[in-house]
């Protein structure tokens, strides 16, 4: 096993706020399938994964010849390498299995968020062409087949594999995570289950088509919400995501001893590559307690599989807390983790270490355009660092604090533009050449949007956005989007979205709406709009009908007055925790 790394890095210049990570640790060129069989002939009896709620437990043999059975069945498809294949489910093992199996034939996994909805799942599809779709059938409330046919009610006469969709041009075929023993039958839809059996570990097209395959090939297409209103497709390659999740594992000493609780979702890179990726190029061994997140459920797992760590966003570490009954589960076996995704409150973080015996937990910061970490804390770095910084740049990379006019690098502790540049940065927006240049510059910095400081030692601290992105609950949501989307509605005139504090998703969202002349609008009518069409997550807490915006003399619109008002109205305050 290639010796553990800390974050360590060459200490920035004192006048500028340039930092460079370690390099004594080579890069791995390899796709993710080569790593991965040679991780399994390391320790092919060692456990590679559990599912808890699902009863099941794969070796790495096991996982990878179901995963290789599972890539043979996609090419029996006709799928070929460089196509896309989205996946629309919460966490299971079958996730895992499709992005190994997409992986080691060259097509591209296209992550889909659960909580999408039709018109959100329309763009998605079409942006880039999905040739075939795995899905849960229903979770809760949602019903994903449900949706799909409003999209594609052709589903109900095609033959599996061969839809035709008006809608959906690209899309063939639909595959459902059928359940064990399961007699139900989904017209024009195919099973996971009779898919994965058409499949044959030892099809020689495996080996053939891995030959094929290069590090820098797209392996991965995340979307990413957009100041202009449409999701743009991060998209990125075995290189990224494979030593990202390796460079992760190695800030927290993972081994093949580690058993990591993900109780995160595997759509966004913290479960798929700081989570999967970060186990899988250790020999550690993958834990999902529950399909969508359940403080119960991390709990009782945690306790019933000695886990050694647990990912999370502050508001799942929250809950673990605070349910009543924590104190009668053993947590002894923690050790590590990540908190991510949103700032930590510190009070947070001494719980954590203190109840959860996470006293190596670290933190994390980066995009999905990243891979996604540039920045992340290590099991040794002081609490004070560890709750105040997103701690130091991760080895092979380079991270830089400019002047958001001038472009010039700043001096430590002063405020500016964040930007990262390394292996890490993605191949680009799929299909969109304008807005990946206008992310990354000539010289292959990514800019990040990010308000940061950067001390004398190298610690990075996040101190606002340059845009107004709002932060609910480790979600990233762009109002520009929302607004889009509400423009729509035939009754509205103008819109205005800002996200104001919340005490327990950090932010929630506010729309400000100006009804057309002779139009009247209510809350209700705002809300069922939404609902069915946009993730829950995006559709605004706080509706308020008015008959202008605060401007202004040149008619530029204060986003920040409307935000002071909110605040000033609800009595809420910001949160002045690190």
């Amino acid at each position: 096993m290639t010796p553990t790394t800390a974050n360590a890095l060459t200490a920035p210049a004192s006048s500028r706020s340039l930092s460079s990570g370690a390099t004594n640790v080579p890069l791995i060129e390899q796709t993710l399938g080569e790593f991965f069989d040679a991780m399994v002939a390391r320790q092919p009896e060692h456990d590679a994964l559990v599912s808890a709620h699902q009863q099941l437990r794969y070796s790495y043999r096991e996982l990878q010849t179901a995963s290789k059975q599972l890539a043979s069945a996609l090419l029996g498809l006709g799928l070929k390498p460089g196509e896309r294949v989205g996946i629309w489910s919460h966490n299971n093992a079958q996730w895992l299995l499709t992005q190994l199996a997409t992986a080691q034939v060259g097509l591209i996994l296209v992550n889909i968020n659960p909580a999408y909805r039709v018109a959100e799942l329309d763009y998605a599809l079409n942006k880039v062409a999905c040739k075939a779709l795995v899905t849960m059938a229903r979770f809760k409330t949602s019903d994903y087949v449900g949706m799909l046919r409003e999209l594609a009610p052709e589903l109900a006469t095609a033959e599996p594999g061969a839809l035709q969709s008006a809608r959906l041009p690209h899309l063939r075929t639909v595959v459902w995570l059928d359940e064990p023993g399961s007699s139900e039958e989904l017209p024009g839809l195919l099973r996971f289950s009779t898919l994965l059996a058409s499949g044959d570990c030892a099809d020689p097209r495996l080996a053939a088509t891995a030959k094929l395959l290069h590090p820098s090939d797209p392996i991965n297409i995340q979307f990413t919400s957009g100041t202009t209103g449409f999701p743009k497709g991060a998209t990125l390659t075995h290189r990224n995501i494979l030593n990202n999740g390796f460079f992760v594992g190695e800030a927290m000493k993972l081994s093949a001893k580690d058993r990591l609780c993900i109780p995160v979702p595997l759509y966004h890179c913290f479960g798929m590559v700081l989570g999967n990726l970060a186990c899988l190029t250790h020999g550690a061994t993958i834990v999902y307690p529950s399909d969508g997140f359940d403080p119960l459920a991390v709990l009782q797992t945690v306790q019933d599989e000695q886990c050694t760590g647990l990912h999370g966003v502050p508001t799942m570490f929250i809950a673990e807390l605070d349910h009543p009954r924590f104190g009668e589960f053993d947590l002894s076996s923690l050790r590590t983790g990540i908190m991510a995704g949103s700032p930590c409150p510190i009070e947070v973080m001494k719980r954590v270490m203190r109840d959860m015996h996470m006293q190596e937990v670290t933190i994390a910061y980066g995009m999905t355009e990243t891979s996604p970490v540039s920045c992340q804390s290590s099991t040794s770095t002081p609490l004070e660092k560890r709750v105040s910084t997103v701690g130091l740049v991760q080895p092979h990379l380079q991270v830089k604090v400019i002047d958001t006019l001038t472009g010039e690098i700043v001096a430590p502790g002063v405020s500016g533009e964040m930007c990262t540049r390394g292996y890490s940065v993605m191949h680009g927006y799929w299909e969109d050449p304008s807005r990946t240049a206008e992310a990354i510059d000539a010289e292959k910095w990514m800019h990040t949007g990010d308000l940061a400081t950067m001390d004398t030692e190298g610690y990075v601290n996040i101190v606002g956005r340059i845009k107004d992105m709002v932060i609910r609950g480790g979600e990233n949501i762009y109002p520009r989007e929302i607004e889009e989307f509400l423009y729509r509605h035939p009754k509205i005139q103008d819109v205005q979205v800002v996200g104001i504090p919340d005490p327990k998703y950090g932010e929630e969202l506010c729309a400000w709406i100006i009804a057309k002349p002779g139009q009247t609008l209510s809350e209700e009518d705002i809300k069922a709009f939404c609902k069915g069409q946009i993730a829950h997550y995006k559709v605004p807490r706080y509706i308020r009908f008015v008959s202008e915006f605060p401007m202004t003399v040149t008619g530029k619109i204060q986003k920040f007055k409307i935000r002071e008002d909110m605040k000033q109205q609800l009595g809420l305050q910001d949160d002045k925790t690190a």
